[in-house]
């Protein structure tokens, strides 16, 4: 169980909102048009039911769809032997999430929809986004998944909840004073090392759909356009804008090129001509492993120690999000949950991937127990 276990506890998480997809939210939802043209034709069994959740084939080929898709982005290939039990524990998470959507009463559903809109909030202020920029974002990823808005908003929500089942179920309570006591006991975690406020521009030297890198004549003609970009930000154009137009770093390009980071955090060529720089000069052309950055400085921020109120909503949150973890792993609140639901998984082809699944036996579980307690 400790596949969902990590699904289900990170829903509290704020970022899951950013999240392009959700390892359990899919559930009742097609990921294509083309996925239903082939379920009407070859039909769409149940792989696994029981009293309140029943999953449907379409909906594990979506979860395995995203877990391939996660892998392509990292350039990763899953290995073949490993795909089979990547799909039953995909399985275990739809059933779990259901199940525990089902236990949801109105206090978890309001604190869902309350949770996931102030979230959504946070999250566009932190990345300086407008309703109309957050929206124009979303799209691509609307239309990919087949999803309206209205769903995906649903799914988040239902994540949260799920969360919020959890908590309830587990009986969790996170105090203010358990909030001090962690912050007290563990100040180095809340030093915030120095951080520089930088923009760039990317001229890449790499394919930008294989990461193939580019020919000694191919890289001479990218130079010729990065020393352009950086005659055109040291005469004064606008940096933001020359970022938005000519950048090729999917990552900060919309956000006009910047990045908020300390040291350890970028390769090594950009964050020594970062942190070198002054406030508002521009870098000479810097050329690392992804090709020929311009970057300006925005801002430097001396060390310093983050304050309790400053750190206390959300390391609230990590210290329930640890609780749960900590008692799922330790209990057979999961596993009890299928049992008592009669969950029965009908694809004998996954009903034998049981045997190969991880499990924590009891005297594992009982040996963790006086760690807890410490």
């Amino acid at each position: 169980m400790n596949r969902i276990q990590k699904v289900l506890v990170a829903a509290l998480a704020t970022s899951l909102v950013a999240a392009s997809t959700s390892n359990a939210a899919n559930a009742g939802t097609n990921s294509s048009s083309g996925a239903s043209k082939i379920d009407a034709l070859l039909g769409d069994p149940v792989v696994a039911k029981g009293k309140g959740v029943e999953i449907k084939r379409s909906q594990l080929d979506a979860e395995m769809l995203n877990v391939q898709a996660m892998a392509s982005a990292r350039r990763q290939q899953i290995p073949a032997e490993q795909v089979g039990l990547i799909e039953r524990e995909k399985l275990n998470d739809l059933i779990g999430f259901q199940l525990l959507l089902k236990k949801a009463n109105d206090a978890d559903k309001a604190k869902g929809k309350e949770q996931f809109e102030k979230a959504l909030a946070r999250l566009k202020k932190d990345n300086k986004l407008t309703d109309e920029e957050f929206v124009q974002k979303l799209s691509t990823q609307l239309k990919i998944q087949n999803l309206t808005r209205a769903e995906w908003d649903k799914q988040r929500v239902d994540q949260i909840t799920v969360a919020a089942v959890l908590e309830r179920e587990l009986k969790v309570n996170i105090t203010e004073a358990d909030v001090k006591k962690f912050y007290d006991e563990n100040p180095s975690k809340f030093e915030q090392p120095e951080q520089v406020r930088a923009s760039h521009v990317l001229i890449s030297t790499r394919d930008m759909a294989t990461g193939t890198e580019f020919t000694d004549e191919q890289k001479k003609a990218k130079r010729k356009i990065a020393d352009d970009v950086r005659k055109r930000a040291v005469a004064g154009e606008d940096f933001a804008k020359l970022a938005k137009e000519l950048s090729e770093d999917p990552g900060s390009k919309d956000n006009g090129g910047e990045y908020t980071f300390g040291r350890g955090k970028m390769v090594a060529e950009f964050e020594a001509a970062a942190f070198s720089l002054n406030t508002n000069q521009v870098s000479d052309v810097v050329t690392t492993q992804f090709g020929y950055h311009i970057i300006k400085l925005s801002e430097k921020m001396p060390a310093k120690m983050t304050s309790l109120a400053e750190v206390s909503s959300d390391l609230k949150e990590a210290l329930k999000s640890q609780e749960l973890q900590k008692q799922l792993r330790e209990t057979d609140f999961m596993e009890k949950l299928m049992k008592d639901a009669g969950v029965e998984i009908l694809d004998e082809k996954l009903k034998k991937l049981d045997e190969l699944m991880p499990k924590a036996d009891k005297s594992q579980k009982a040996a963790a127990k006086p760690d807890a307690k410490k």
